[in-house]
Protein backbone atom coordinates (compact mmCIF):
# COMPACT_ATOMS: atom_id res chain seq x y z
CA UNK A 1 0.00 0.00 0.00
CA UNK A 2 1.49 3.27 -1.17
CA UNK A 3 1.48 6.32 1.24
CA UNK A 4 0.07 9.52 0.42
CA UNK A 5 2.61 12.39 -0.32
CA UNK A 6 2.13 15.80 -1.01
CA UNK A 7 2.35 16.39 -4.57
CA UNK A 8 0.97 12.96 -6.20
CA UNK A 9 -1.63 13.45 -8.30
CA UNK A 10 -4.81 12.68 -6.62
CA UNK A 11 -8.68 12.41 -7.36
CA UNK A 12 -15.10 10.66 -3.92
CA UNK A 13 -18.32 10.39 -3.17
CA UNK A 14 -20.81 13.13 -3.99
CA UNK A 15 -20.95 14.11 -0.17
CA UNK A 16 -24.24 12.86 2.31
CA UNK A 17 -27.41 14.35 1.70
CA UNK A 18 -30.19 14.40 4.44
CA UNK A 19 -32.49 11.68 4.53
CA UNK A 20 -35.14 9.74 6.14
CA UNK A 21 -36.06 12.16 8.97
CA UNK A 22 -39.30 12.90 10.39
CA UNK A 23 -41.65 14.85 12.79
CA UNK A 24 -39.37 16.51 16.00
CA UNK A 25 -36.07 15.76 13.48
CA UNK A 26 -37.23 17.10 10.30
CA UNK A 27 -38.27 20.54 12.53
CA UNK A 28 -34.61 20.30 13.95
CA UNK A 29 -33.50 20.29 10.51
CA UNK A 30 -35.21 22.94 9.37
CA UNK A 31 -34.18 25.55 12.61
CA UNK A 32 -30.26 23.92 11.84
CA UNK A 33 -29.92 24.05 8.41
CA UNK A 34 -32.13 26.97 7.13
CA UNK A 35 -30.67 29.22 9.51
CA UNK A 36 -33.59 31.13 10.11
CA UNK A 37 -34.03 29.68 13.37
CA UNK A 38 -34.66 32.78 15.62
CA UNK A 39 -37.38 33.37 12.80
CA UNK A 40 -39.18 29.90 13.23
CA UNK A 41 -38.99 30.23 17.45
CA UNK A 42 -36.13 27.34 17.09
CA UNK A 43 -32.77 27.87 18.76
CA UNK A 44 -30.14 26.64 16.65
CA UNK A 45 -27.21 26.03 18.00
CA UNK A 46 -23.73 26.93 17.32
CA UNK A 47 -21.97 23.47 16.33
CA UNK A 48 -17.96 22.55 15.57
CA UNK A 49 -16.53 18.89 15.43
CA UNK A 50 -13.01 17.93 16.23
CA UNK A 51 -11.78 15.23 14.50
CA UNK A 52 -8.66 13.16 16.45
CA UNK A 53 -5.93 12.01 13.64
CA UNK A 54 -2.66 11.51 15.37
CA UNK A 55 -2.89 7.77 15.69
CA UNK A 56 -0.40 5.70 13.81
CA UNK A 57 -2.49 2.60 12.37
CA UNK A 58 -0.55 -0.21 14.02
CA UNK A 59 -3.24 -2.48 13.77
CA UNK A 60 -3.39 -1.72 10.02
CA UNK A 61 0.23 -3.37 8.74
CA UNK A 62 1.45 0.00 6.79
CA UNK A 63 3.76 2.10 7.38
CA UNK A 64 1.14 5.12 6.82
CA UNK A 65 -1.31 6.35 9.55
CA UNK A 66 -4.40 4.97 7.92
CA UNK A 67 -6.06 8.66 7.92
CA UNK A 68 -3.65 9.23 5.03
CA UNK A 69 -3.63 5.92 3.36
CA UNK A 70 -4.67 6.36 -0.47
CA UNK A 71 -7.86 5.42 -2.03
CA UNK A 72 -8.32 6.37 -5.49
CA UNK A 73 -5.49 8.44 -4.82
CA UNK A 74 -6.97 10.83 -2.30
CA UNK A 75 -5.81 10.41 1.43
CA UNK A 76 -8.86 8.86 3.63
CA UNK A 77 -9.09 11.65 5.87
CA UNK A 78 -10.11 14.19 2.76
CA UNK A 79 -13.50 12.01 2.03
CA UNK A 80 -14.48 12.74 5.91
CA UNK A 81 -13.41 16.18 5.88
CA UNK A 82 -16.23 16.50 2.91
CA UNK A 83 -18.34 14.78 4.75
CA UNK A 84 -18.52 17.08 7.55
CA UNK A 85 -17.53 19.92 5.19
CA UNK A 86 -20.88 19.38 3.17
CA UNK A 87 -22.74 20.07 6.44
CA UNK A 88 -23.84 23.75 6.40
CA UNK A 89 -24.54 24.26 10.02
CA UNK A 90 -21.10 23.15 11.35
CA UNK A 91 -19.46 26.27 11.45
CA UNK A 92 -15.59 24.84 12.61
CA UNK A 93 -14.00 21.92 12.36
CA UNK A 94 -10.58 21.08 14.47
CA UNK A 95 -8.08 18.41 13.20
CA UNK A 96 -5.45 16.91 15.80
CA UNK A 97 -2.89 15.78 13.86
CA UNK A 98 0.87 14.96 14.97
CA UNK A 99 4.06 17.84 14.67
CA UNK A 100 5.20 15.65 11.43
CA UNK A 101 2.55 15.13 9.57
CA UNK A 102 0.95 18.98 9.97
CA UNK A 103 2.75 19.74 6.79
CA UNK A 104 1.19 16.82 5.16
CA UNK A 105 -1.98 17.59 6.22
CA UNK A 106 -1.94 21.34 5.67
CA UNK A 107 -0.94 20.32 2.04
CA UNK A 108 -4.28 17.84 1.97
CA UNK A 109 -6.65 20.90 3.20
CA UNK A 110 -4.55 23.19 -0.27
CA UNK A 111 -4.87 20.35 -2.71
CA UNK A 112 -8.44 19.35 -2.04
CA UNK A 113 -10.12 22.89 -1.41
CA UNK A 114 -11.11 22.00 2.44
CA UNK A 115 -13.24 24.85 3.73
CA UNK A 116 -13.04 26.24 7.33
CA UNK A 117 -10.69 23.48 8.89
CA UNK A 118 -8.18 24.43 12.04
CA UNK A 119 -4.70 22.48 12.80
CA UNK A 120 -3.83 21.83 16.05
CA UNK A 121 -1.18 19.33 17.81
CA UNK A 122 -2.35 15.75 18.89
CA UNK A 123 -1.84 14.18 22.23
CA UNK A 124 0.42 11.20 22.56
CA UNK A 125 -3.39 9.12 23.03
CA UNK A 126 -6.72 9.67 21.52
CA UNK A 127 -8.52 11.23 25.03
CA UNK A 128 -5.13 13.91 24.89
CA UNK A 129 -5.64 14.94 21.39
CA UNK A 130 -9.34 15.06 21.37
CA UNK A 131 -8.83 17.65 24.84
CA UNK A 132 -6.08 18.99 22.49
CA UNK A 133 -9.06 19.88 20.31
CA UNK A 134 -11.46 21.17 22.22
CA UNK A 135 -8.77 23.67 24.16
CA UNK A 136 -8.09 25.13 20.84
CA UNK A 137 -12.30 26.56 20.75
CA UNK A 138 -11.73 28.38 24.21
CA UNK A 139 -8.46 29.43 24.36
CA UNK A 140 -7.12 32.72 22.84
CA UNK A 141 -4.98 32.47 20.44
CA UNK A 142 -3.14 34.87 17.95
CA UNK A 143 -5.16 35.58 14.84
CA UNK A 144 -8.04 33.54 16.53
CA UNK A 145 -10.76 32.93 14.41
CA UNK A 146 -12.23 30.13 16.06
CA UNK A 147 -15.38 30.35 18.58
CA UNK A 148 -16.98 28.37 21.11
CA UNK A 149 -19.81 26.16 20.05
CA UNK A 150 -22.78 25.32 22.38
CA UNK A 151 -22.24 21.70 20.32
CA UNK A 152 -19.37 20.05 19.72
CA UNK A 153 -19.22 16.62 17.42
CA UNK A 154 -16.57 14.25 18.26
CA UNK A 155 -16.27 12.27 15.16
CA UNK A 156 -12.99 9.48 14.02
CA UNK A 157 -11.06 10.68 11.33
CA UNK A 158 -11.14 7.11 9.06
CA UNK A 159 -15.02 6.93 9.34
CA UNK A 160 -15.65 8.51 5.82
CA UNK A 161 -19.30 7.63 5.05
CA UNK A 162 -20.92 9.96 8.23
CA UNK A 163 -24.32 10.84 6.92
CA UNK A 164 -26.00 14.41 7.90
CA UNK A 165 -28.95 13.14 9.29
CA UNK A 166 -27.02 11.02 11.91
CA UNK A 167 -24.91 14.16 13.06
CA UNK A 168 -28.02 15.82 12.82
CA UNK A 169 -29.89 13.28 15.48
CA UNK A 170 -27.19 13.52 17.71
CA UNK A 171 -26.26 16.61 17.60
CA UNK A 172 -29.84 17.44 18.49
CA UNK A 173 -29.69 14.75 21.53
CA UNK A 174 -27.03 16.02 22.45
CA UNK A 175 -28.31 19.87 23.38
CA UNK A 176 -31.25 18.21 25.03
CA UNK A 177 -29.45 15.91 26.92
CA UNK A 178 -26.12 17.06 27.68
CA UNK A 179 -24.21 14.04 25.31
CA UNK A 180 -25.42 11.64 23.17
CA UNK A 181 -23.79 9.25 20.85
CA UNK A 182 -24.29 6.66 17.45
CA UNK A 183 -24.65 2.74 18.53
CA UNK A 184 -24.68 -0.30 16.31
CA UNK A 185 -25.73 -3.70 17.28
CA UNK A 186 -23.17 -6.17 18.08
CA UNK A 187 -22.05 -8.33 14.97
CA UNK A 188 -19.68 -10.91 17.62
CA UNK A 189 -20.43 -11.94 21.15
CA UNK A 190 -18.51 -10.16 23.46
CA UNK A 191 -16.70 -12.93 26.08
CA UNK A 192 -13.82 -12.24 29.20
CA UNK A 193 -10.99 -14.77 29.40
CA UNK A 194 -9.96 -15.83 32.66
CA UNK A 195 -6.02 -14.93 33.51
CA UNK A 196 -5.22 -18.67 32.61
CA UNK A 197 -6.65 -18.23 28.78
CA UNK A 198 -10.13 -19.93 29.85
CA UNK A 199 -13.67 -18.55 28.82
CA UNK A 200 -14.74 -16.74 32.69
CA UNK A 201 -18.04 -15.41 30.83
CA UNK A 202 -19.61 -14.03 27.97
CA UNK A 203 -22.55 -10.53 27.76
CA UNK A 204 -25.64 -11.42 26.58
CA UNK A 205 -25.38 -9.78 22.93
CA UNK A 206 -28.86 -8.55 22.74
CA UNK A 207 -28.34 -6.73 25.77
CA UNK A 208 -25.39 -4.71 24.72
CA UNK A 209 -24.61 -2.22 21.55
CA UNK A 210 -21.14 -1.30 19.69
CA UNK A 211 -20.55 2.45 20.53
CA UNK A 212 -19.57 4.00 17.39
CA UNK A 213 -18.80 7.60 16.10
CA UNK A 214 -20.46 10.05 15.59
CA UNK A 215 -20.94 11.52 19.51
CA UNK A 216 -22.27 14.86 20.35
CA UNK A 217 -21.89 16.74 23.52
CA UNK A 218 -22.87 20.63 24.78
CA UNK A 219 -19.56 22.17 24.90
CA UNK A 220 -19.36 22.57 28.58
CA UNK A 221 -20.51 19.33 29.52
CA UNK A 222 -17.23 17.67 27.48
CA UNK A 223 -15.05 20.07 28.09
CA UNK A 224 -15.16 19.97 31.99
CA UNK A 225 -14.93 16.41 32.00
CA UNK A 226 -11.97 16.51 30.05
CA UNK A 227 -10.35 19.12 32.55
CA UNK A 228 -11.27 17.13 35.36
CA UNK A 229 -10.31 13.64 34.43
CA UNK A 230 -7.14 11.72 35.39
CA UNK A 231 -4.47 11.16 33.97
CA UNK A 232 -5.16 7.46 33.76
CA UNK A 233 -8.45 8.34 31.77
CA UNK A 234 -6.47 9.89 29.37
CA UNK A 235 -4.02 8.06 28.70
CA UNK A 236 -6.00 4.54 28.64
CA UNK A 237 -9.65 5.78 28.04
CA UNK A 238 -11.35 5.64 24.72
CA UNK A 239 -15.02 6.05 25.46
CA UNK A 240 -16.01 10.03 25.42
CA UNK A 241 -19.41 9.16 26.47
CA UNK A 242 -18.09 7.80 30.07
CA UNK A 243 -15.71 10.55 30.28
CA UNK A 244 -19.17 13.06 30.34
CA UNK A 245 -21.31 9.72 32.82
CA UNK A 246 -18.19 9.40 35.01
CA UNK A 247 -17.03 13.55 35.66
CA UNK A 248 -20.20 15.35 35.03
CA UNK A 249 -23.08 12.46 35.26
CA UNK A 250 -24.97 13.20 32.46
CA UNK A 251 -26.54 10.37 31.10
CA UNK A 252 -25.46 9.98 27.01
CA UNK A 253 -28.48 9.56 24.69
CA UNK A 254 -27.85 6.71 22.47
CA UNK A 255 -29.03 6.93 18.46
CA UNK A 256 -29.20 3.60 16.41
CA UNK A 257 -26.82 4.23 13.34
CA UNK A 258 -26.56 3.16 10.13
CA UNK A 259 -24.24 0.19 8.99
CA UNK A 260 -21.68 2.72 7.04
CA UNK A 261 -20.36 3.95 10.30
CA UNK A 262 -17.79 1.73 10.47
CA UNK A 263 -14.29 2.23 10.67
CA UNK A 264 -11.48 1.90 8.67
CA UNK A 265 -8.98 0.00 10.90
CA UNK A 266 -7.89 -2.76 9.08
CA UNK A 267 -5.82 -2.72 4.97
CA UNK A 268 -8.88 -4.87 3.85
CA UNK A 269 -11.36 -1.80 5.14
CA UNK A 270 -9.33 0.57 2.70
CA UNK A 271 -10.49 -2.26 -0.16
CA UNK A 272 -13.91 -1.88 0.78
CA UNK A 273 -14.19 1.84 1.36
CA UNK A 274 -12.79 1.75 -2.47
CA UNK A 275 -15.34 -0.17 -3.20
CA UNK A 276 -18.34 2.04 -1.69
CA UNK A 277 -16.88 5.43 -3.39
CA UNK A 278 -16.77 4.14 -6.29
CA UNK A 279 -20.67 2.51 -6.40
CA UNK A 280 -21.57 5.76 -5.20
CA UNK A 281 -20.36 7.83 -8.04
CA UNK A 282 -21.08 5.27 -10.68
CA UNK A 283 -25.01 6.00 -10.10
CA UNK A 284 -25.17 8.79 -12.87
CA UNK A 285 -24.05 8.28 -16.65
CA UNK A 286 -24.36 11.07 -18.77
CA UNK A 287 -24.52 10.57 -22.49
CA UNK A 288 -23.00 13.22 -24.50
CA UNK A 289 -23.50 12.96 -28.61
CA UNK A 290 -23.60 15.23 -31.39
CA UNK A 291 -26.50 14.13 -32.97
CA UNK A 292 -30.00 15.22 -31.84
CA UNK A 293 -32.76 15.05 -34.50
CA UNK A 294 -32.04 11.61 -35.40
CA UNK A 295 -33.49 9.79 -32.75
CA UNK A 296 -33.03 6.71 -35.02
CA UNK A 297 -29.46 7.24 -34.95
CA UNK A 298 -27.10 4.44 -33.41
CA UNK A 299 -26.05 7.13 -30.54
CA UNK A 300 -29.40 7.44 -29.13
CA UNK A 301 -29.57 3.44 -29.63
CA UNK A 302 -26.35 3.01 -27.75
CA UNK A 303 -28.04 5.66 -25.13
CA UNK A 304 -31.15 3.18 -24.70
CA UNK A 305 -29.34 0.04 -24.48
CA UNK A 306 -27.62 1.77 -21.29
CA UNK A 307 -30.59 2.35 -19.39
CA UNK A 308 -31.77 -0.98 -20.41
CA UNK A 309 -28.52 -2.69 -19.33
CA UNK A 310 -27.90 -0.41 -16.32
CA UNK A 311 -31.81 0.03 -14.95
CA UNK A 312 -30.26 0.85 -11.58
CA UNK A 313 -28.30 3.65 -12.88
CA UNK A 314 -29.40 7.27 -14.08
CA UNK A 315 -28.74 7.61 -17.30
CA UNK A 316 -29.26 11.28 -18.69
CA UNK A 317 -28.90 13.40 -22.13
CA UNK A 318 -25.98 15.75 -21.77
CA UNK A 319 -28.39 18.28 -22.81
CA UNK A 320 -27.05 21.07 -20.59
CA UNK A 321 -23.62 19.77 -20.00
CA UNK A 322 -23.05 22.70 -17.33
CA UNK A 323 -25.66 21.84 -15.42
CA UNK A 324 -25.00 18.25 -15.64
CA UNK A 325 -21.22 18.95 -14.13
CA UNK A 326 -22.82 21.72 -11.18
CA UNK A 327 -24.90 18.76 -10.16
CA UNK A 328 -21.33 16.30 -9.77
CA UNK A 329 -21.79 14.05 -12.72
CA UNK A 330 -18.40 11.99 -12.25
CA UNK A 331 -19.21 9.60 -15.53
CA UNK A 332 -19.44 10.59 -19.54
CA UNK A 333 -20.31 8.56 -22.46
CA UNK A 334 -19.34 10.59 -25.44
CA UNK A 335 -20.56 9.36 -28.70
CA UNK A 336 -18.70 10.80 -31.62
CA UNK A 337 -20.79 10.45 -34.57
CA UNK A 338 -21.45 13.28 -37.25
CA UNK A 339 -18.54 14.83 -36.48
CA UNK A 340 -14.34 14.64 -36.60
CA UNK A 341 -12.86 11.80 -34.48
CA UNK A 342 -13.05 13.24 -30.48
CA UNK A 343 -14.37 16.76 -32.19
CA UNK A 344 -17.86 16.14 -29.63
CA UNK A 345 -14.90 14.52 -26.82
CA UNK A 346 -12.33 17.07 -26.93
CA UNK A 347 -14.85 19.98 -26.64
CA UNK A 348 -16.03 17.89 -23.66
CA UNK A 349 -13.02 17.35 -21.80
CA UNK A 350 -12.36 21.07 -22.03
CA UNK A 351 -15.21 21.61 -20.15
CA UNK A 352 -14.51 19.06 -17.45
CA UNK A 353 -10.79 20.65 -17.10
CA UNK A 354 -12.32 24.39 -16.55
CA UNK A 355 -14.63 23.00 -13.78
CA UNK A 356 -12.48 21.55 -11.73
CA UNK A 357 -15.15 19.09 -10.82
CA UNK A 358 -12.36 15.90 -11.12
CA UNK A 359 -10.69 17.51 -7.55
CA UNK A 360 -12.06 15.08 -5.04
CA UNK A 361 -12.91 12.21 -7.51
CA UNK A 362 -11.62 10.54 -10.88
CA UNK A 363 -14.21 11.68 -13.72
CA UNK A 364 -14.90 8.56 -16.18
CA UNK A 365 -15.12 9.98 -19.98
CA UNK A 366 -15.61 7.24 -22.06
CA UNK A 367 -15.08 8.10 -26.05
CA UNK A 368 -17.31 5.89 -28.43
CA UNK A 369 -16.24 5.57 -32.09
CA UNK A 370 -18.50 3.43 -34.32
CA UNK A 371 -16.85 1.56 -37.30
CA UNK A 372 -18.70 1.35 -40.28
CA UNK A 373 -17.07 -0.35 -42.98
CA UNK A 374 -18.72 1.00 -46.39
CA UNK A 375 -17.76 4.75 -45.04
CA UNK A 376 -14.10 4.32 -43.55
CA UNK A 377 -11.32 2.13 -44.47
CA UNK A 378 -10.42 0.12 -41.40
CA UNK A 379 -6.66 0.91 -41.30
CA UNK A 380 -7.36 4.67 -41.46
CA UNK A 381 -10.10 4.46 -38.74
CA UNK A 382 -7.56 2.64 -36.44
CA UNK A 383 -4.66 5.41 -37.12
CA UNK A 384 -7.04 8.41 -36.07
CA UNK A 385 -8.07 6.76 -33.17
CA UNK A 386 -4.71 5.84 -31.67
CA UNK A 387 -4.57 9.24 -30.83
CA UNK A 388 -6.73 8.93 -27.79
CA UNK A 389 -3.50 7.62 -25.98
CA UNK A 390 -2.06 11.20 -26.55
CA UNK A 391 -5.12 12.50 -24.72
CA UNK A 392 -5.39 10.75 -22.48
CA UNK A 393 -1.65 11.00 -20.99
CA UNK A 394 -3.11 15.07 -20.91
CA UNK A 395 -6.02 14.47 -19.00
CA UNK A 396 -4.97 11.94 -16.99
CA UNK A 397 -2.85 15.05 -14.94
CA UNK A 398 -5.94 16.36 -13.87
CA UNK A 399 -7.54 12.92 -12.94
CA UNK A 400 -9.97 12.56 -15.72
CA UNK A 401 -9.77 8.73 -16.80
CA UNK A 402 -10.10 8.66 -21.04
CA UNK A 403 -10.87 5.65 -22.29
CA UNK A 404 -11.69 4.55 -25.72
CA UNK A 405 -14.37 2.57 -27.48
CA UNK A 406 -14.54 1.25 -30.82
CA UNK A 407 -18.11 -0.31 -31.18
CA UNK A 408 -18.52 -2.22 -34.88
CA UNK A 409 -21.61 -0.68 -36.70
CA UNK A 410 -22.85 -3.64 -39.47
CA UNK A 411 -25.32 -4.05 -41.69
CA UNK A 412 -27.36 -6.68 -39.64
CA UNK A 413 -29.67 -5.54 -37.35
CA UNK A 414 -29.22 -8.89 -34.97
CA UNK A 415 -25.51 -8.31 -34.77
CA UNK A 416 -25.96 -4.51 -34.29
CA UNK A 417 -27.84 -5.01 -31.28
CA UNK A 418 -25.20 -7.61 -30.28
CA UNK A 419 -22.47 -4.61 -30.75
CA UNK A 420 -24.57 -1.64 -28.69
CA UNK A 421 -25.43 -4.67 -25.93
CA UNK A 422 -21.39 -5.20 -25.69
CA UNK A 423 -20.43 -2.00 -25.51
CA UNK A 424 -22.83 -1.00 -23.08
CA UNK A 425 -21.57 -3.95 -20.83
CA UNK A 426 -17.99 -2.56 -21.50
CA UNK A 427 -18.96 0.87 -20.37
CA UNK A 428 -20.57 0.16 -17.13
CA UNK A 429 -17.34 -1.89 -16.76
CA UNK A 430 -15.18 1.35 -17.08
CA UNK A 431 -17.35 3.63 -15.23
CA UNK A 432 -17.74 1.01 -12.34
CA UNK A 433 -13.75 -0.01 -11.82
CA UNK A 434 -12.47 3.00 -12.56
CA UNK A 435 -9.31 1.24 -14.00
CA UNK A 436 -6.40 3.63 -14.45
CA UNK A 437 -3.95 1.22 -16.02
CA UNK A 438 -6.70 0.99 -19.33
CA UNK A 439 -6.79 4.44 -20.06
CA UNK A 440 -5.56 5.51 -23.18
CA UNK A 441 -6.76 2.13 -24.54
CA UNK A 442 -9.06 1.34 -27.23
CA UNK A 443 -11.42 -1.19 -26.49
CA UNK A 444 -13.80 -2.87 -28.66
CA UNK A 445 -17.52 -3.98 -29.01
Amino acid sequence: MESWLPGSSGPAEAGPRLRGLRGADLAASACLLSGAGAEAGCSAPAVAAVLPAGGSGERMGVPTPKQFCPILERPLISYTLQALERVSWIKDIVVAVTGENMEAMKCIIQRYQHKGISLVESGVTRHRSIFNGLKALVEDQPNRRLSKPEVVIIHDAVRPFVEEDVLLKVVTAAKEHGAAGAIRPLVSTVISPSADGCLDHSLERVRHRASEMPQAFLFDVIYEAYQQCSDYDLEFGTECLHLALKYCHIKAKLIEGSPDLWKVTYKRDLYAAESIIKERISQQICVVMDTKEDEEHVGHRLEEMLKNELNHVKVTSGRDLQQIILEECYNFVCVNVMTSDFEETQKLLNMLEESNLSILYPVVVISVQFLDYESVPFGQKMENLMRIREFAKEVKKTNILLYGLLVYYPQDERKLQESLRQGATIIAALIKERNSGLIGQLLVA
